[in-house]
């Protein structure tokens, strides 16, 4: 091709590695000629390997990939995460958990990436703990800092960005008693990533390895304490999707009766929880009260009182620490803050006759 044009070998490398070495006239001639002979161009991954860079990140994902584009709030997390990734010519490559087709840490023994970033994925998940065997720069979101079990200080070896769970659950909470509902529940979003749903055991509590949803639980009994803490049913689903949420809520409604508030850990199941309402013939809030976690952007159409986070700052955090790490820097761990957006469906509690 070279020898067809009359210009070097190094030229044509140019034209494909190095552009700004070229005119565009050039630069077009060489790959016109690259087209009349079939030639397509330098190999993708060979030449990642040559540079020891791929310029891909993978993002571990322990759901089903579909989830990634149904639920609103992974979507924004992602969008963040992009948003600070494109400018330095990464892209991302999201892999999940959980397929059918291959064991669940193959996804992540098998990419071709210079770096993780782990997204709510739990302690223990085969996905991160096959990130994690190859030494390759990793970002943990959603994780909670255990301590270790030795000294009892916490020991990360990884930056940490995430939200405090625990404090934005304990605003939810609060804000139900101080309109006087006592007989509460919780739709809880997975423990475990084992597919399980029902009401959630002591025994299955103390074995939870999603952190971060633990820590939302922790903060609704912080607050609620003494005989409502004691006597809270939560419902744990298996997914977090409207229809898991619609189910979770008409159960634990039709076995409590009584209950007067719903605790829901996310968004998209308190939209499942006001489907439940409607069919059971409950008003909300006149009969029933509602909080969900998250504030995605449907909420506020569906006038619901909800735990907001800054999901895309939390992508975009996650990131930039990504790149620093990249670049041989540590960044710090990041808190982000949650706030109580109060809207209608929550009120004060009514006596029933």
């Amino acid at each position: 091709m070279a020898q067809a044009l009359g210009v070097s070998v190094a030229t044509v490398s140019n034209a494909y590695n190095r552009p700004d070495q070229l005119s565009p006239d050039l630069r077009e001639r060489v790959f016109e000629q690259a087209a009349a002979l079939g030639y397509t161009g330098p190999d993708p991954l060979a030449r990642s390997l040559r540079r020891g860079r791929t310029q891909v990140i993978g993002v571990l994902y322990d759901a089903p990939l579909s989830y990634a584009f149904a639920d609103p709030a992974a979507s924004l997390f992602l969008g963040g995460v992009a948003h600070a990734l494109q400018d330095a010519g990464l892209s991302l490559l999201l892999l999940s958990g959980r397929s059918e087709a291959a064991p669940a840490g193959d996804a992540a023994r098998s990419a071709s990436v210079d770096g993780f970033i782990s997204y709510a994925t739990a302690h223990g998940s085969p996905l991160l703990d096959a990130a994690l065997t190859r030494n390759l720069p990793t970002v943990l979101v959603d994780h909670a800092v255990r301590p270790d079990a030795a000294s009892g200080v916490p020991r990360v070896a990884h930056p940490v960005i995430g939200i405090d769970d625990a404090d934005g659950a304990t605003q939810a909470a609060e804000h139900l008693l101080a309109l006087e509902h006592e007989a509460i529940g919780v739709l809880a979003l997975p423990l475990r990533a084992d597919g399980v749903a029902g009401i959630l055991s002591l025994e299955r509590e103390r074995r939870a390895t999603n952190t971060h949803i633990l820590a939302r639980l922790q903060g609704y009994r912080a607050a609620l304490h003494g005989t409502v803490a004691a006597d809270l049913p939560v419902y744990e689903v298996a997914d977090n999707t409207p229809e898991g949420g619609q189910i979770a809520a008409h159960a634990l409604l039709t076995a409590r009766p009584d209950t007067t508030a719903l605790l829901c850990m996310s968004d998209v199941l308190a939209q499942g929880a006001l489907a439940a309402a409607t069919a059971l013939g409950l008003r909300v809030p006149e009969d029933l009260s509602l909080t969900g976690f998250d504030d995605i952007p449907s909420s506020a159409a569906l006038n619901l009182t909800t735990v907001s986070q800054p999901t895309t700052q939390k992508g975009e955090q996650a990131g930039r620490a990504l790149l620093a790490l990249l670049a041989g820097e540590t960044p710090p761990n990041v808190l982000l803050p949650t706030t109580l957006v109060v809207r209608g469906s929550t009120g004060r509690r009514v006596t029933r006759v």
